[in-house]
């Protein structure tokens, strides 16, 4: 059965080949008579030496005979319903062709949907229906692309010993480096475009891997089932939110959501490792630096395949492996009858590695104090909290409930078991859901105009509904949460206050936390400072998440072939980070040096991990030893609590600075607006079939629809959810993830990410960044620029932006697209303000950009050091505004009495005053606050005064709106945070100057 199961995965993996766009319409052998037929014959999937017909709309048929009659019958059966879930229905014509048994009749596509892709290639957003261009595109010959399509793959066989095709390394490596055209100077466009050639040139919206991921799965679900029947398995672990959140430090906050992502992909590793990766449709698993280290370590792989990939060659904490990028929930395609057991053993599986990574933990605690001991008070107590977390809940819905009166082509479909599966979570309705849509009701039977036909509807066209009554079954099962009680007798964790703290004894645990006592906690923070400060006592899971990153730091180090613990990891702490922006400001202007006196303190004070952006610029120069060792004087000096030790540390570094040392850092969140929605397919987040087709198919669709009112009825209807969608959006994320979100945060501007995963950031920025970095967030979440020139943008280093695209170095990715928005909030923090406070502010900044702002919108709260906080929230177009204003405020000819007397007479105006009124006092009093004209012209204060009172007037309060506008934009204008006479700009990191 494996053996069988891994063939037909494979077989339906290169049933069309990947260059099918390029050669379709040109190519006299038809599409599946170049790559696919000689990779069938390299693979020994096919057999025979007879001609093949010269009618390519007959040789697909005659090469699938070729194979074994159930392998045949599944991969068909897969391309008919992958193609089903994933494409419109399409007009067809009837013709004759000749078979090794006569002739017969076939259906081909009608001629004005056919199209020549090389001449006009275009590529459509799956969520927007935008249009990219890829203008230049040369007409490659033919021979030429099959060539290196056949010797990229024929080098991704896999081998036995005895020279024999390895199924599942073979599958697992067409799955991985398919999809990957190396680098040659051949392939150099052909390489940008190669992730993203279209399945289907008719809809250009999905790529032909997405296809070929789909019938695999597909294929391999029939193969690996006694009846052929296929099922969607959802699953997902928690708790999420308070497992996170319970941190002390920047440290804690990157643990808890990276031990969360890899709690994911321990229980997607089952499904992987029995039905493969691409079993999985939700999240995308190709390219996670974690499952590529399972392909290389795990699965065989060669080694040297994955030897150009970045998180090979990282050799510290800025490893791609280091960050989150799995959910915390997936979908898959699996056997229907294996559904259960896989769901048990996933969730089998994830528990049992926590409890070895538990014991892990708990080991390195008594190894820091030399105590040698296996199965210590501490194991069990750490053994009985991890008993059953994670939370595992899981949903499987068969196809099955959907049956084919056509057995042989699955189609005239019969929804009636279905429809009753899904009538008790829709009220009772007559057609529950997607069955009582519009998008149904035209999919639902086959149309005819002309003597045109279009596609009989398959089982794979119900994926919408089979997915919805997955997600509710799931939902259903989440809220039926298990309880088990537990005894918790000793002191409870000074963290979560939910369990008991891990003790050696019974006297450990017993003792008064706030004793200093000879507890396992007080021994280890005199031992590992980074695992625990004096005072500090930790239940399991806390300890789990705080030892984590010394757990996987030596995990990596192992990964990469190094000594354990030689990776090191950059925890940049909140002093530092406030620091950042002057430090980047004094290495830039060539940096004073620093007098005898302030050397003598650097030489002694530690040398502290700098953001990425700001060690790059640094190293290798005289700058470098001081700019780390500046933030590390200040820390020491605050840790000695010493007042006049501080003021002198301080008053040294401001003399180097040229300015007071800031004290104040930023930290970001950002999500996404309606992903649910977005998943779930909700029609107001996505496009028409219509909009979907390639322009030259829209001109031939309209006219027949002008013709038949029920075919253009069937162009206006949103197109359902598929599982191309949601591959597109999980590609997008990963790539939003990997390489977008790090670029920006720590390339663009020298913050620190400290968890990115799918659509949420979190990330900690010097204060003048904060607002540059939450735009160019924003922008690139959507692909939101203004470039067109996209063979330009192939030669730029930078992070290019447009038409829900984005390019960076080379790599063309498909971001979210115009109609996905975010949210998001920062928080301006004092860097020795609490964290668990400052991470609650930060949280609720983001609610209030959600809630009050009504989603993509911004939110800013303050927290100052002498106390109260300054808020202020709006949608993502007034931060040009607030830019401008700021950029007004810094400028050294402005007084700083310019907000605080606007402040002062803000509070006797009427509630709602006259615009022009508005708008002519502030223009007054900044104006007056100039120390020269030349000030007030260079940014047009009347223009700016105009701009801000239309702002404030639009809405709710406005004269609270324009006070808490002023006040953030005069508090983030000091000079330290925004460099006096300059900002930091939102375009890619220059600086502008006012």
């Amino acid at each position: 059965m494996t053996t069988t199961l891994w063939k037909t995965k494979l077989a339906a993996r290169i049933h069309d080949p990947a260059e099918k766009a390029l050669v379709l319409l040109r190519d006299p052998a038809g599409h599946e008579g170049g790559t696919s037929r000689v990779l069938k014959r390299d693979l020994g999937l096919e057999s025979g030496t007879e001609d093949l017909p010269a009618d390519p709309d007959a040789l697909g048929d005659i090469l699938f005979d070729r194979l074994a009659a159930d392998i045949h019958r599944a991969v068909k059966r897969a391309d008919w319903w992958s193609a089903a879930a994933d494409r419109p229905q399409w007009p067809l014509r009837e013709i004759d062709i000749t078979t090794r048994d006569g002739k017969e009749k076939t259906l081909a596509v009608a001629d004005y949907a056919r199209v020549n892709w090389v001449k006009r290639p275009i590529l459509k957003h799956p969520l927007t229906g935008e249009a990219l261009d890829l203008k230049g595109l040369q007409e490659t010959d033919i021979r030429d692309i099959k060539q290196r399509s056949r010797e990229h793959f024929q080098g991704l066989i896999c081998r036995d010993g005895a020279g024999n095709t390895d199924w599942q390394r073979t599958l697992l490596a067409f799955w991985r480096f398919g999809p990957t055209l190396k680098e040659t100077a051949d392939n150099h466009t052909l390489g940008h475009l190669w992730p993203l050639l279209p399945a289907d040139t008719r809809v250009p919206d999905h790529s032909i891997w997405d296809h070929l991921d789909l019938a695999s799965a597909f294929a391999g679900a029939f193969a690996g089932d006694s009846q052929g029947e296929a099922a969607l398995l959802a699953m997902s672990i928690g708790p999420v939110q308070e497992f996170i959140a319970s941190a002390r430090s920047t440290s804690d906050l990157w643990a808890g959501s990276h031990l969360l992502s890899r709690l994911a992909w321990e229980t997607m590793r089952v499904i992987c490792e029995e039905l493969g990766p691409d079993a999985i449709l939700f999240p995308r698993l190709r390219g996670i630096p974690q499952v590529d280290l399972w392909l290389r370590d795990t699965m065989n792989l060669p080694k040297e395949w994955f030897a150009d990939e970045a998180w090979a060659k990282r050799e510290t904490d800025a490893n791609p492996l280091f960050s989150g990028a799995l959910p915390n929930r997936f979908v898959a395609v699996v056997p229907a009858e294996r559904a259960e057991a896989l769901a048990q053993a996933a969730s089998d599986r994830v528990r049992r590695w926590l409890d070895d990574m538990g014991r892990q933990a708990v080991d390195a605690l008594l190894d820091s104090l030399q105590i040698n001991a296996s199965d210590s008070r501490a194991h069990r107590q750490m053994r009985e909290q991890l008993e059953g977390f994670p939370e595992v809940h899981w949903a499987a819905v068969p196809f099955s409930l959907i049956r084919a009166n056509d057995r042989k082509r699955d189609t005239d479909l019969d929804v009636t078991k279905l429809s009753e599966a899904m009538a008790p979570f829709f009220d009772g309705e007559d057609a529950p859901g997607f069955l009582g849509s519009p998008v149904w009701h035209a999919l639902s039977r086959a149309m005819e105009a002309d003597g045109i036909r279009f596609f009989s509807p398959n089982p794979g066209v119900l994926y919408p509904a089979v997915h919805d009554l997955a997600d509710r079954v799931l939902a259903a099962a989440k809220a039926v949460r298990p309880f088990q009680q537990t005894r918790q007798e000793g002191w409870r964790c000074t963290l979560s206050g939910e369990a008991e703290r891990l003790a050696l004894d019974d006297e450990d645990l017993q003792e008064y936390p706030g004793r200093t006592g000879d507890s396992l906690w007080n021994r280890v923070a005199g031992q590992k400072k980074s695992w625990a400060k004096r005072g500090e006592h930790l239940a399991g899971l806390p300890a789990l998440k705080r030892l984590w990153p010394s757990l996987f730091a030596a995990e990596v180090a192992q990964a990469l072939g190094m000594d354990r613990g030689q990776v090191p990891r950059f925890v940049v702490s909140t002093h530092t980070m406030a620091l950042a922006g002057q430090l980047e400001r004094w290495m830039s202007e060539g940096g004073r040096s620093p007098d005898t006196s302030l050397m003598q303190r650097l030489e002694a004070a530690p040398a502290v991990p700098l953001p990425r952006r700001l060690a790059r610029q640094a190293v290798g120069k005289g700058d470098f030893n001081i700019a780390r060792r500046l933030p590390g004087l200040l820390e020491s000096a605050a840790e000695a609590d010493q007042d006049q030790a501080m003021e002198e540390a301080r008053q040294a570094v401001s003399r180097l600075l040229g300015q007071k040392p800031e004290a104040y850092y930023a930290l970001l969140m950002m999500d996404g607006d309606h992903m649910g929605r977005i998943l779930s397919g909700d029609p107001a987040h996505a496009v028409t079939y219509r909009e979907s087709f390639h322009p030259d198919v829209q001109a031939g669709f309209d006219r027949l629809a002008g013709k038949h009112p029920h075919i253009r009825r069937y162009g206006e209807q949103k197109r359902a959810l598929s599982p191309g969608r949601h591959m597109a959006i999980s590609s997008a994320l990963n790539d939003f993830t990997l390489h977008v979100v790090p670029e920006v945060v720590e390339e663009e501007h020298p913050g620190r990410l400290l968890y990115a995963g799918g659509d949420d950031v979190l990330a900690m920025l010097p204060v003048g960044h904060l607002l540059p970095a939450m735009r160019r967030l924003r922008d690139a979440y959507s692909g939101r620029g203004e470039t067109s020139n996209w063979q330009s943008a192939r030669q730029s280093r930078n992070l290019v932006l447009s038409n829900g695209f984005a390019m960076l170095r080379g790599r063309l990715m498909r971001m979210m697209g115009e109609g996905a928005t975010a949210s998001a909030g920062g928080v301006v923090a004092h860097h020795q303000a609490p964290l668990t406070a400052v991470r609650r502010a930060l949280e609720a900044a983001e609610k209030r950009a959600k809630n009050e702002g009504g989603r993509d919108a911004f939110s800013l709260t303050i927290v100052k050091r002498s106390g109260g906080e300054l808020s202020f929230t709006a949608k993502w177009d007034s931060v040009p505004l607030l830019e401008r204003l700021i950029a007004f405020l810094a400028d050294p000819r402005v007084s700083r009495r310019a907000v605080y007397h606007s402040l002062q007479w803000l509070a006797t105006l009427p509630s709602h005053p006259p615009e022009d009124m508005m708008a002519g006092l502030l223009c007054y009093q900044f104006e007056r606050q100039c120390a020269h004209k030349s000030a007030a012209q260079h940014h047009d204060v009347p223009g700016l005064s105009r701009a801000i009172a239309g702002f404030a007037l639009d809405g709710e309060a406005p004269v609270r709106k324009l006070a808490n506008l002023l006040a953030i934009a005069e508090f983030l204008a000091r000079e330290s945070r925004s460099g006096a006479s300059s900002f930091r700009s939102a375009e890619h990191g220059e600086i502008a100057h006012a």
